[in-house]
């Protein structure tokens, strides 16, 4: 018997006001994949992420992880489910008031059973595993460059050892170095945590070198899904210019998917 997908949308529908953002979108993800979710700007990504991570709730449809409905059956299974999942936001989301110790170490104080000398021990094994050094539990974020904000933001987001990663724009605002560093990192952390991976990008590079499946949103639903290799070949207006730049060309040539 195959295994229920990690992410399941069926027919999902949102809207704000009299304005819908998606319609009868369907999108399923198995276990262990790693997915680029692209789309021109404005055309809801960041809302479906939202819907995924349960901060909205969709006017029509359901919302699926690990084969049970986000929604419904009580505020215990609820926040079990959502336990499961790391969520790593564009600009890191980091609470300003909280140095990068508390910041990590958030989550693991909110499951109310642990002591704080095992909270100490999980949280430098976490800065370890995003290559931050000890003495960097203790700057506050007005003191962290850009790369290292997003590395605290991804030791957050590993906290409670996730099955699954949401990445939402992973590389902006880092410059081509810090931002090809970082695709490695995660790479590396897919492959040894085993982790499902979902990420929101506009950026090529980073889609080409980190997922195996590209899901392309336009139109207010799903318009190609699959290997890259095979939704570059589909013959749709924002498929042809998003894979069609000069750029892409040759990044994609670059990776052989050309």
């Amino acid at each position: 018997m195959n295994a229920a997908p990690v992410i399941e949308l069926r027919g999902v529908a949102t809207r704000f006001g009299e304005t819908w953002i998606h319609r009868d979108l369907d999108l399923s993800i198995g276990n262990g994949e790693l997915v680029a979710l692209v789309g021109g700007s404005g055309s809801g990504k960041t809302t479906l992420l939202r819907a995924i991570l349960g901060l909205l709730t969709p006017a029509r449809g359901e919302v699926r992880l690990f084969g049970e409905s986000l929604f419904g059956g009580g505020h215990h299974r609820e926040r079990a489910l959502r336990r499961r999942f790391g969520v790593l936001f564009q600009h890191g989301a980091l609470f300003s008031a909280l140095n990068v110790f508390d910041n990590i170490a958030f989550q693991l104080r909110e499951l109310k059973c642990l002591d704080e000398a095992t909270i100490h021990d999980l949280v430098m094994l976490k800065l370890d595993r995003v290559e931050l050094l000890p003495r960097h539990a203790w700057l506050m974020p007005s003191q962290l460059s850009g790369g290292m904000i997003k590395r605290v933001a991804l030791a957050r987001a590993l906290a409670l050892d996730p099955e699954l990663l949401l990445l939402d724009e992973p590389t902006a605002g880092l410059d081509p170095d810090l931002a090809d560093g970082f695709v490695g990192l995660i790479r590396a952390l897919e492959r040894e945590l085993g982790l499902t991976v979902l990420l929101v990008t506009h950026d090529i590079d980073t889609l080409v070198a980190l997922s195996t499946k590209v899901a392309v949103l336009a139109e207010r639903h799903i318009v190609g899904y699959g290997p890259i290799a095979e939704v570059i070949g589909i013959d749709h207006p924002f498929i042809q210019s998003f894979f069609g730049s000069h750029r892409s060309r040759r990044i994609l040539a670059d990776a052989g998917l050309r």
